[in-house]
């Protein structure tokens, strides 16, 4: 599933792509179509995210939201193809189209309706004026271990799979440490390390997470083949060696998601 870093390119891309513009807006498959034909001919005024949520802005009260969930794909570009049956939406312009294809939601939604999302979710680390402190609140007070509260939208917005597992490795937590036994200065340097992170990730469009001295060329070590791509610490380095202390990485099963951490640099 797309981390939060993928959702905030995406809502810069259509509001570089598309603000101002008036939009065409089809849906090829057909299970957007009665939607898509009440904004076809507007004009997209802005794009935004909130964790793992894009929302389109059509005016204040036609919002279309995305969610791209585990199969959601988006393909955006300045010469559009014929559109083909899998396409659930496509906007386009004279000068630039977007497709989106197997989105977990794809829906046309009013500005209150928006707001009830953004009610339910955490802060998000990539987004302006959110900071530490609600989420805190929670994980302060919570038995959950961390690595859990840390994929719970709930908690903190944006934050997947690979992010959790990196920014716990970058600070020494043990995945199972439960929220209530962090300290707050941990707290806030796990939040300061994914504004980081997560903006970075959105700037070069991959997530990197090792530092200077552990990169490929620093450490003499062969670059990561991987489809997820980048330069990472633990995650999906299972029975691999640490970059750092040597041991062998561990994965198992947490909040539904396979985590990955170092026994050794991740000590209880």
């Amino acid at each position: 599933m797309p981390e939060g870093h993928t959702i905030h390119r995406l809502a810069a891309d259509h509001r570089a792509m598309f603000a101002g513009e008036t939009v065409r807006a089809t849906s090829p498959q057909g299970k957007f179509s009665d939607s898509a034909a009440l904004i076809d001919g507007h004009v997209m005024e802005t794009a935004e995210a909130h964790g793992k949520h894009l929302f389109l802005g059509f005016g204040e009260d036609e919002w279309v939201h995305i969610h791209l969930g585990l199969f959601g794909k988006y393909t955006l570009g300045d010469t559009a193809p014929p559109p083909t049956e899998t396409v659930r939406l496509r906007l386009a312009t004279p000068t630039a189209f977007a497709d989106l294809r197997g989105p977990t939601a794809c829906e046309l939604i009013t500005g209150g309706e928006k707001q009830a999302i953004h009610d339910r979710l955490g802060p998000d680390p990539l987004r302006p004026g959110d900071g530490p402190d609600r989420a805190w609140t929670r994980v302060s007070r919570s038995r959950s271990s961390v690595a859990a509260l840390l994929m719970d939208q709930k908690v903190i917005a944006g934050v997947g799979n690979v992010y959790r597992a990196e920014v716990l490795f970058r600070h020494g937590i043990d995945p199972y440490r439960a929220g209530r036994d962090l300290t707050r200065r941990e707290w806030d340097a796990i939040w300061a390390d994914l504004v980081v992170l997560m903006h970075d990730g959105v700037r070069d469009n991959r997530i990197d997470t090792v530092r200077p001295e552990h990169t490929p060329e620093a450490m003499g070590r062969p670059p990561r083949v991987d489809d997820h791509g980048g330069e990472v610490y633990v995650y999906r380095r299972a029975a691999m060696p640490c970059h750092i202390c040597g041991d062998e990485i561990r994965t198992a099963g947490l909040a539904a998601r396979n985590l990955f951490w170092c026994p050794t640099c991740q000590r209880a």
